[in-house]
């Protein structure tokens, strides 16, 4: 537990600390982009197996390969939005043409037709999966890092990622009803053709949400002085590969990615099994009412997580964030253990009881471990002297997107381990049935126990986190003092050099 000198009492958010409404709900549309993109892919993925019947293993491996350019380009991403300067800022530049380029390709992504071969499907999805997500990171990477930067408060921190996720939240109380719409016959023609529409959709939104980030809201360190360095391409790789070295020595910031890992991916291993253990455990191969059930948790479990970013919120004022992370992380313990009584072909909707403790994973996750991370950054920069936002951000939620890749792929090669066929329709057999449901139940249990371990000997509470901040205010402000002279000597010079040059 905490010590009570951590508990809010002894801090109170100062008002120039609060961040304006405005701000909040501009940056939390951002939030709602970065979501509705990544519920989406997971929503629609699945028409590459039921639509056009590639292969289990294959739809887990062309998920996987966009991680692997994912690994470069998100710290590259980040690295650049730490380091450049415009006079529009650091970040909102890079923010402006990812969304505009990612909104296009999320849309391309899914111009598929029938009458192919498997491989094609494969290759095509994974080239253009390849160029969304190398498109999308220049809007997610520095969005991250600028919601980071947007206060050094510690619990308005919090109150920022909250309202974010918040509002992030709606994308998957829609996001469960793809299924649905897709496979609407008044509609389409069949998923396929209702992949291709909502695609172009997303799209559109992706892009104009999007830019508003990079439009309205005010950057705190967009006049940061440029880091001293030498010059040239070779000393600017070795910057950068200092500074992606520099983070993964902060153990602090490493308790967090792994828990994230856990935690994020044993939900999205669980998700990929939900859909197939509701179609044909639950209801027999009837895809019509399994997707409405599919729709109902989807959408009960999201409204429930409103309620989670709240609370988590609230009482992570009270009692602090790693306090909170363990209470709630446990919760979601309990719901995943629900689905085995949930899962009942003859009370089908007797699943729906698991959906508001399952709830208390992603909802407090997001919330407390955002805000955990921006507390890293100023540490960091206590230890270094260096402010690098979009490389925490970076190589933070790269570990998410791994997380990602790793349940596409494991939970392809699973399903098949599991003994599902599709070819057998609504035949399965019932050691293929049960498995799915042990994988579907046991995995997000195992690694929300191992992930509550971890963030037991998290090291900065809000005591530290306060001290942590007080040093940096000061270091900065010495280093200006010490850095305005030389800057108003080298004006000087250069004024001087312009003199001689215009006589001469």
């Amino acid at each position: 537990m905490e010590q009570s000198a951590e508990k809010p009492k002894h801090h109170v958010t100062a008002p120039q600390d609060r961040i304006p409404i405005f701000q909040k709900a501009v940056y939390s549309i951002g939030g709602l982009v970065n979501s509705i993109q990544a519920a989406a892919i997971g929503a629609m993925v699945i028409i590459l197996n039921l639509g056009l019947g590639v292969n289990p293993a294959l739809v887990g491996l062309v998920g996987a390969i966009p991680r692997i350019i994912d690994a470069i380009s998100d710290p590259v991403t980040g690295y650049i939005s730490d380091n450049i300067r415009t006079r529009w800022g650091r970040r909102r530049p890079v923010i402006f043409f990812g969304a505009i380029t990612g909104g296009i390709l999320y849309a391309l992504m899914f111009q598929l037709y029938k009458g192919h071969s498997e491989i094609f499907y494969f290759w095509y999805f994974a080239a253009f999966q390849s160029l969304y997500f190398l498109g999308f990171t220049c809007f997610s990477i520095p969005w991250i890092a600028l919601g980071y930067e947007m206060t050094p408060d510690y619990h308005e921190r919090t109150r920022l990622q909250g309202a974010s996720n918040f509002i992030g939240q709606f994308a998957w109380v829609i996001a469960p009803w793809f299924f649905k719409i897709m496979d609407n016959k008044n509609w389409f023609t069949d998923i396929v053709h209702g992949a291709r529409i909502l695609s172009i959709i997303i799209g559109g939104f992706i892009v104009v949400g999007g830019i508003l980030p990079a439009i309205f809201i005010r950057e705190r360190f967009a006049d940061i002085p440029r880091p001293e360095r030498a010059k040239g391409a070779w000393n600017v790789t070795k910057d950068f590969f200092r500074g992606f070295a520099v983070a993964f020595k902060c153990l602090p910031f490493v308790k967090l990615c792994a828990a994230t890992f856990l935690i994020f991916n044993g939900f999205m291993l669980a998700s990929a099994f939900t859909a197939y253990v509701i179609f044909f455990y639950v209801f027999g191969g009837d895809y019509s009412k399994g997707g409405t059930l599919l729709g109902w948790f989807g959408s009960i479990s999201s409204i429930c997580t409103f309620c989670v970013i709240f609370i988590t919120t609230w009482i992570s004022t009270k009692i602090g964030k790693r306090n909170t992370f363990l209470i709630t992380i446990s919760l979601s313990i309990i719901g995943y253990a629900l689905k085995w009584i949930g899962y009942n072909p003859t009370h089908p909707y007797l699943l729906l009881i698991a959906a508001p403790f399952i709830a208390f994973g992603l909802g407090s996750l997001f919330t407390l471990v955002s805000s955990m991370v921006a507390d890293v950054c100023d540490y960091d920069e206590l230890i270094t002297g260096t402010r690098r936002e979009g490389m925490f951000g970076a190589i933070y939620w790269w570990m998410v997107k791994l997380g990602l890749a790793v349940s596409s792929l494991i939970s392809g090669i699973l399903l098949n381990v599991s003994g599902f066929n599709i070819n057998l329709g609504a035949n399965q057999t019932p050691k293929a049935l049960l498995n799915m449901r042990l994988f579907d139940i046991g995995i997000p249990i195992v690694t929300s126990l191992i992930a509550i371990f971890i963030i037991m000997t998290f090291e900065i509470s809000e005591a530290k986190a306060c001290e942590i901040r007080v040093q940096v205010e000061r270091r900065r402000g010495e280093r200006r003092v010490e850095v305005r002279p030389v800057a108003e000597e080298r004006r000087k010079g250069e004024r001087r050099k312009g003199y001689g040059r215009n006589n001469a």
